[in-house]
């Protein structure tokens, strides 16, 4: 089992400390886990410029793909992530957001359908599960088929030390992170998910853009016909809630057409 961590802040603070705890637990679970570890504020990943290159043409084009390709390298190979997310004003830190302004693309050709996530955020009073519903948000539009949530008011600045009951919060979060990634299970996808993969799936799917073709264009055609990706389990109601979405979607494409003219 491969496991990615990545450290969304700009130090290794208090959520860092925390996240070491869990990976400590996950070891002790499983002594043959592969853990890798991405440093985000060593990447010196540039602001994104918001050219949209990424949604027209892909993200090889972008202007700052080889410090975001390898990310999403190590987000292909492994079969988990852990996200260590600092709580800044509720939110996720300014560089992790870059990182996921530079991936948003995703939110309209989704990728990482059986990957599984553990988001942990600590904060000094409130804010962490703002924090970790954030990412988790992101993470569900780029295709990932669970998000584990891990917020812990740490009620201090500095000075971290996990109390007893933070530390059994995040042992039975991690197992039940740690269970389900060996299970192999993949999870019913909620409704919310299913709108956009069936919208923009009608409105480009055998629509060449006309005057602006886009990527997006090239990438739906593979689902046609799908009510999500191949291998993720649909109920029923999921399938037909699907259907009609996409038929929605068939519906506005005759008077709409997905650019990111400039």
């Amino acid at each position: 089992m491969k496991i990615l961590i990545v450290n969304g802040g700009p130090r290794k603070g208090n959520t860092w400390l925390l996240t070491e705890k869990a990976k400590e637990m996950l070891k002790a679970l499983d002594p043959a886990i592969l853990f890798r570890e991405v440093q985000l504020s060593q990447l010196g990943l540039p602001f994104c410029t918001g050219c949209s290159s990424c949604f027209r043409k892909g993200p090889g084009t972008c202007p700052h793909h080889e410090a975001i390709q390898p990310v999403m390298d190590l987000l292909e190979e492994c079969d988990g992530v852990i996200f260590s997310v600092p709580c800044y004003q509720g939110h996720l830190p300014g560089i992790l957001k870059n990182l996921t302004d530079h991936m948003a693309f995703l939110l309209h050709r989704p990728r990482y359908f059986t990957k599984k996530a553990l988001v942990i955020s600590t904060t000094g009073g409130i804010g962490a599960r703002g924090a970790t519903k954030a990412l988790a948000a992101v993470l569900s539009g780029w295709g990932f088929n669970r998000c584990y949530q891990l917020p812990v008011a740490a009620l201090s600045w500095n000075a971290y030390r996990p109390t007893e009951k933070d530390l059994g919060k995040t042992h039975a979060v991690t197992e039940r992170f740690y269970r389900d990634l060996r299970s192999g299970k993949m999870h019913v996808p909620g409704f919310g998910v299913l709108i956009p993969f069936n919208l923009f799936q009608a409105m480009c799917a055998g629509n060449s853009g006309g005057e602006y073709p886009t990527e997006d264009n090239r990438f739906w055609p593979q689902y046609l016909g799908m009510s999500y990706a191949p291998g993720i389990p649909l109920t029923p109601a999921r399938k037909l809630f699907g259907r009609l979405i996409f038929l929605l979607g068939k519906k506005l494409a005759k008077s709409m057409v997905v650019t990111y003219r400039k």
